[in-house]
């Protein structure tokens, strides 16, 4: 996304709601059509702060947890501004090293210094990715942390987008240190008065850290209600400031984009022109989808069979269109 793009999603955010229709069965036609995505389980839309629409499919239930992937890393972002709000962590500058120092390689890069929190959550630490290929050797070493850290550098501290779950769960240990509490006590303190919000399983690593920004399981209904707590400036349903707006605006600009499919990234959202509108949104692998339309106040969440890329296959791009969709339905 260019600097035009950025500020016009600013001064989108700063305008007034607009009254829009929205009914169920305005909705029906196209989720309808969804069903022809095999890889597509469940689909659960808000409008206004109320579900209009949900559908599974082949069996599915949107109350049942699932397996979110990488939309987890928008809730690691999530608990990352908390800690900030709460003064737990000294801000995005803050070197990583002021906390994970111990675990640094023994002759380190001089460059790992220069490391902040922000290039952890925007993804341009520099270090070479432990995602993709080289996610299987990452997870099987015997401390993720120093494994992350001992990555060579691909580009500099703040150069290209680099997309790495390391670097998401570099964020979980600092978190985990820092506030000296697990980052699923920190969700579900955190996050937890968000009606509907729940963190099932989780997986962690081998000294006990739970996986950033991967292997959670979620409901498609409770991943929507994250998405609400975002599309509603950060404040719960019952009216309880969770995130500060200040935070939600900071994770939604843009300041490095994806090479693989060039849309704009902030601080564990991507950014997507939809139908028109802006809509920063979450993706884990499979295609487990979080999307938010600030100027229609409306938020979507779908989850997907997990066993199987999205990208590559196009079914990414299919519910890229399916968003389209729902978005014209709502506007017309």
């Amino acid at each position: 996304m260019d600097r035009r793009s950025a500020l016009s999603f600013a001064l989108l955010l700063a305008l007034p709601r607009t009254a829009l229709g929205a009914s169920a069965a305005s909705l029906a036609p196209v989720l309808d059509r969804a069903a022809g995505l095999r890889p597509l389980k469940t689909v659960v839309i808000s409008h206004k702060g109320e579900i209009i629409a949900e559908r599974g499919y082949r069996g599915h239930k949107a109350s049942a947890a699932t397996n979110i992937k990488s939309a987890s890393k928008s809730v690691i972002s999530a608990l990352v501004g908390v800690a900030i709000d709460k003064g737990i962590l000294a801000g995005i500058d803050q070197p990583i090293t002021s906390v994970l120092e111990a675990d640094l390689p023994a002759k380190a890069d001089p460059r790992l210094f220069k490391i902040t929190v922000g290039n952890l959550l925007s993804m341009q630490a520099g270090l070479g990715r432990t995602s993709g290929a080289n996610y299987g050797r990452w997870v099987q070493s015997k401390n993720w942390v120093r494994t992350a850290l001992a990555q060579p550098f691909d580009d500099e501290p703040g150069g290209a987008m680099l997309y790495s779950t390391g670097s998401s769960h570099l964020l979980s240990a600092i978190l985990t240190r820092t506030a000296k509490r697990s980052t699923l006590e920190l969700a579900r303190e955190w996050l937890g008065p968000q009606e509907g919000f729940a963190i099932g399983d989780w997986q962690r690593d081998p000294q006990g850290i739970y996986l950033g920004g991967n292997q959670m399981a979620m409901s498609a209904r409770s991943l929507l209600a994250f998405g609400e707590l975002y599309r509603n400036t950060g404040r719960a349903r019952n009216g309880r400031q969770l995130i500060s707006p200040q935070w939600i605006e900071t994770s939604w600009e843009p300041r490095t984009n994806s090479r693989f499919t060039g849309d704009g990234y902030g601080y564990g959202w991507f950014m997507r022109e939809i139908a028109g509108h802006t809509v920063p949104y979450a993706w884990g692998f499979g295609g487990q989808m979080l999307y938010i339309a600030p100027s229609l106040d409306l938020t979507v969440a779908m989850t997907s069979d997990d066993s199987s890329p999205a990208g590559r296959t196009g079914h990414r791009s299919n519910l890229h269109d399916l968003m389209g969709e729902i978005v014209q339905a709502i506007t017309s």
